[in-house]
C-alpha cells in the first residue's frame, strides 16, 4: 500500500516554487517529469526521520528475531536505559514500542515511534535521577475545563 503524495509538475516548480516549497515543508512531493524520472521533494528534518526511522525497523528486527533471551530482555540489552524501569514497565514499554513503531512502519509516520520511544526513555531518565512516583501529588477530583 502506497500512501498518495501531493504531485506538481516540474515546470510548476519552476513557475510557482513558493507554493511547491511550502507544501513540501509539510510532507513529502513528488516532482513529475514528462522526459525523466520523477522526483520526491522533502525537507532535510523528513529525510532524517525517514533515515532514523529505517535504522530503528533494523534494530527492531534485530531485537525480535533473535531467540536469545525473553522479547523483553533483548529490548533492554539494545536500550539499557529500560533498566530503570520496573520489571512490569518494561513489559508494557517493550509493547508500546513495538506497536508505535508498526503504526509509524504502516502509515510512514516517524515521529509515532519517536514519540513513545523518547516518552519511555525520558521516564526511565526522571526515574533514574530520583523522582520516583512517590513524589508525585495526585489529586482526587478531576475539574473539568473548557475548551479554549
Amino acid at each position: 500500500m502506497s500512501i498518495a503524495l501531493p504531485e506538481f509538475q516540474s515546470s510548476e516548480l519552476s513557475r510557482n516554487s513558493a507554493a511547491v516549497f511550502a507544501e513540501a515543508e509539510k510532507s513529502p512531493v513528488v516532482v513529475t517529469r514528462r522526459d525523466g524520472e520523477d522526483f520526491v521533494l522533502m525537507s532535510m528534518a523528513e529525510a532524517a526521520a525517514q533515515k532514523s526511522l529505517l535504522e530503528f525497523a533494523s534494530q527492531l528486527i534485530s531485537i525480535t528475531t533473535d531467540s536469545r533471551g525473553s522479547l523483553v530482555e533483548r529490548m533492554c540489552d539494545r536500550f539499557p536505559w529500560m533498566f530503570s524501569l520496573a520489571e512490569q514497565d518494561r513489559e508494557i514499554c517493550t509493547k508500546e514500542i513495538i506497536e508505535a513503531a508498526r503504526a509509524s512502519f504502516s502509515t510512514n509516520s516517524p515521529n509515532l515511534a519517536v514519540i513513545e520511544i523518547n516518552a519511555w526513555h525520558d521516564t526511565a531518565v526522571a526515574l533514574a535521577s530520583g523522582n520516583a512516583h512517590e513524589n508525585l501529588e495526585v489529586l482526587d477530583n478531576a475539574e473539568r475545563v473548557a475548551r479554549p
